[in-house]
C-alpha cells in the first residue's frame, strides 16, 4: 500500500506516525511545506509571551526507516487519473491512497497599505512590521519586532488575539487590541462576560477598541508606522499582529477537481465524495459535522482513519490511539487573566427538563461565572477571573462527575467542593480518568509511563502524547513525576 500524506503539521505528522505504527507494510511519503520538524502550533502564543521555549514544541514524528519525509517541499499538483502527486522539485509520488492534511492559512484582511507595493495575496508580501501568528517563523518575527517593548496593535480579539495581546503586554509592549465586533470572543462570550474581560484587559494596561476595524496602514519605505481605524483614530505602531482568523488550504484539492466548500468536502469515512482514494483531515477538511478549527478534531479524524485502514491481522497487536475529548473546552492562555469556556451556553425556554443555569457577575472584581447543569451534570460554563473555579469546573465538565441539580451550589466553592468533589488534585483522580483532554490520555497511562522509566514531562509526552496539545495538563504530569520520586527509597 502506497500512501502519500500532504502536510507535516500537527495533524499530518500524527496520521503519518499512526499509519506507520499500524501497518508496517505501508510505503509512506510525507510532503511538508515548512522546513521545520512538526511542532505544537497551539503553543505559539505562549512562545510570544515568553512562557514556552520554541525548542520544547517538538512533536512526535515518523522515523526515516518507516517513511520518506520531504521537509520544505511543496506539493503543486494532484493527478488523480494517474494517482500521482507532483512536487515543486519536479518529482512525482505515486499513491494508492492520498491524505490531504494541508491545514489552514492566516486570513489576511484587505487593508490598504498592508502589503508591499506590487505584492499579491501572500503573507510574504506584507510590509515590515506586519505579521500573522500562524507558524514558528511568525512567532520569531514578532519577538524580534517587540524587543524592548514599543507600540503594538493586535487586530482581532478572538482567543488568539487575547492571548497575543496579554503576552506582549506582559513583555512590556504598549498594546492596543482592536476588534470588529462589539463583544470580545463573540463565539464564546455573551455581553456581560465580554465586558468583564474588557475591563480585565484594561487593568493589564491593554487599550481595547471594539466595533472598529483597520482602514489603512501607513508604512513609508515599507516599514510600519501607523494603523488607522474606522473610529477615526490613528494608532502609532511598530508591530501589527493579525489575529483575524484562518482560511482552509483547499487550492490544491480544488485544482484537482475535488469538491470544496469552506474546506475539502468529505464524508463520514473522511473520503472525498468524488474519489474514494483521496481523504482530507484537519483544518483543510469539511466533514459532515462541521469543522471546529481545533486540533483535537483533526487528531480524532487521524485516529478514525488509521483505525479504518488497519490490516485485520494487526488489530489485536497494534493499539488504537486514544480518543481526544477536549474539543468543547477552551482554555485561553492569557497572561494575567483566567478565562475558560466549556460546552455551549444556550438560552432555552422554561421547561420541566430544560437545563438550569445561574451566573455570578462581579465587574469590580473582574470576575464572571456562569454554569449550566442538566440531569446532574455540568454541561456548559464560562469562567473569567477565577483560577480555582476554572480548575474545579473544568474537572467536573471533562470527568462528567455528578454535580448538584441546583446550579447555584456550584457558585459557592465550599458547597461545590463537598457536593461535586471534582479532582482538584491529580492524586484524587482514578486511574481511568482522562488527564490529557486533547489526546484522551488517562492518568493510568501516564503513571505507567512514569513507572516504565519516564523521568520528565517531555519523556512522558513522547511516550503517551499527554501534554502535546494545549499544554494545561503538564502541571498534573509533573505532580505525578514528583509523587513518584517521593515514593522512591533513599539510596543506601
Amino acid at each position: 500500500m502506497r500512501i502519500v500524506v500532504i502536510g507535516h503539521g500537527m495533524v499530518g505528522s500524527r496520521v503519518a506516525a499512526d499509519l506507520a505504527a499500524a501497518d508496517p507494510q505501508a510505503r509512506l511519503t510525507v510532503l511538508g511545506q515548512e522546513d521545520h520538524d512538526p511542532y505544537n502550533r497551539v503553543q505559539l502564543s505562549s512562545v510570544v509571551a515568553g512562557k514556552a521555549d520554541p525548542a520544547a514544541l517538538a512533536l512526535e514524528q515518523v522515523g526515516p526507516e518507516r517513511a520518506r519525509v520531504l521537509r520544505g517541499v511543496r506539493a503543486v499538483r494532484i493527478d488523480r487519473a494517474s494517482h500521482l502527486v507532483h512536487d515543486e522539485l519536479g518529482e512525482a509520488h505515486p499513491y494508492d491512497r492520498l491524505v490531504l492534511a494541508t491545514g489552514s492559512a492566516a486570513r489576511i484582511p484587505d487593508v490598504p497599505g498592508l502589503r508591499a507595493p506590487g505584492g499579491v495575496a501572500e503573507e510574504s508580501t506584507l510590509v515590515d512590521g506586519v505579521s500573522p501568528l500562524k507558524d514558528l517563523d511568525d512567532a520569531e518575527r514578532i519577538l524580534r519586532r517587540c524587543e524592548g517593548g514599543g507600540e503594538v496593535v493586535v487586530l482581532g480579539a478572538g482567543v488568539l488575539g487575547i492571548e497575543v495581546a496579554t503576552g506582549l503586554a506582559g513583555r512590556g509592549a504598549r498594546v492596543t487590541l482592536v476588534h470588529h465586533r462589539e463583544r470580545l470572543m463573540e463565539r464564546q462570550l455573551d455581553r456581560d462576560a465580554s465586558e468583564i474581560v474588557h475591563g480585565a484587559l484594561e487593568t493589564l494596561g491593554i487599550t481595547v477598541v471594539t466595533s472598529a476595524s483597520a482602514t489603512r496602514v501607513d508604512a513609508p519605505e515599507g516599514r510600519l508606522e501607523t494603523v488607522h481605524l474606522s473610529d477615526g483614530s490613528a494608532r502609532p505602531a511598530g508591530l501589527l499582529v493579525l489575529c483575524t482568523g484562518t482560511v482552509p488550504q483547499t487550492a490544491l484539492a480544488a485544482a484537482a477537481g475535488l469538491e470544496c466548500g469552506t474546506g475539502v468536502l468529505v464524508g463520514e469515512d473522511l473520503a472525498c465524495p468524488g474519489d474514494p482514494d483521496v481523504f482530507a483531515i484537519g483544518d483543510c477538511a469539511q466533514p459532515p459535522e462541521g469543522a471546529s478549527g481545533l486540533v483535537a478534531q483533526g487528531w480524532e479524524q487521524a485516529r478514525r482513519l488509521v483505525e479504518s485502514w488497519r490490516p485485520r491481522a494487526q488489530e489485536a497487536s497494534v493499539p488504537v490511539p486514544a480518543r481526544g475529548t477536549g474539543g468543547d473546552l477552551v482554555r485561553v492562555k492569557a497572561v494575567g487573566l483566567a478565562l475558560v469556556t466549556m460546552g455551549r451556553i444556550e438560552r432555552p425556554g422554561p421547561g420541566l427538563h430544560a437545563p438550569r443555569s445561574v451566573r455570578l457577575a462581579d465587574p469590580s472584581g473582574g470576575r464572571f461565572t456562569e454554569v449550566v447543569v442538566h440531569e446532574g451534570r455540568l454541561v456548559a460554563a464560562t469562567i473569567v477571573g477565577d483560577e480555582d473555579a476554572a480548575a474545579e469546573l473544568s474537572a467536573a465538565f471533562t470527568l462528567r462527575t455528578p454535580v448538584p441539580r441546583d446550579p447555584v451550589h456550584l457558585l459557592a466553592r465550599p458547597l461545590a467542593a463537598r457536593a461535586a468533589a471534582p479532582a482538584a488534585s491529580v492524586a484524587d483522580m482514578a486511574e481511568e480518568d482522562v488527564l490529557c483532554q486533547c489526546n484522551g490520555v488517562t492518568k493510568g497511562s501516564v503513571c505507567a509511563a512514569v513507572a516504565g522509566g519516564c523521568g520528565s514531562t517531555a519523556e512522558v509526552s513522547r511516550a503517551t502524547r499527554a501534554g502535546t496539545g494545549c499544554g494545561t495538563c503538564r502541571s498534573r504530569i509533573q505532580e505525578l513525576l514528583d509523587a513518584s520520586r517521593d515514593r522512591e527509597p533513599a539510596p543506601v
